[in-house]
């Protein structure tokens, strides 16, 4: 069975993991914000996209009340209609009724 030696010391080693440690970490830290500078950026263009959906979606919604509204003047012109008539009817009934 044969041992290898290093051929370096103790506190060079200590060093060396240092090193290895500090650089792993510091690419850690930049791989995160590299990626939490890409979600930010996802983040920001879907705000976008919903900023744009809720105008989208006010504009429907104002479109639709407009609409609503001139139903209701329809129908409310209908109901006067209706009741012009109604009344024109009984008029009618009641001179008929008077004539017999």
């Amino acid at each position: 069975m044969t041992v290898l030696a290093a051929d370096t010391a103790w506190p060079e080693a200590a060093i060396a993991i240092a090193g290895i440690a500090f650089v792993t970490i510091v690419g850690s830290v930049l791989v995160w914000q590299i990626f939490a500078t890409g979600r930010l950026g996802l983040a920001t263009r879907r705000a976008g996209e919903y900023q744009k959906l809720a105008e989208e979606l006010a504009d429907a919604q104002r479109q639709t009340t407009a609409e609503l509204q001139r139903a209701n003047e329809a129908l409310a012109q209908l109901r006067r209609q209706t009741q012009e008539l109604e009344q024109g009817l009984k008029e009618v009934d009641r001179i008929l009724k008077a004539v017999e």
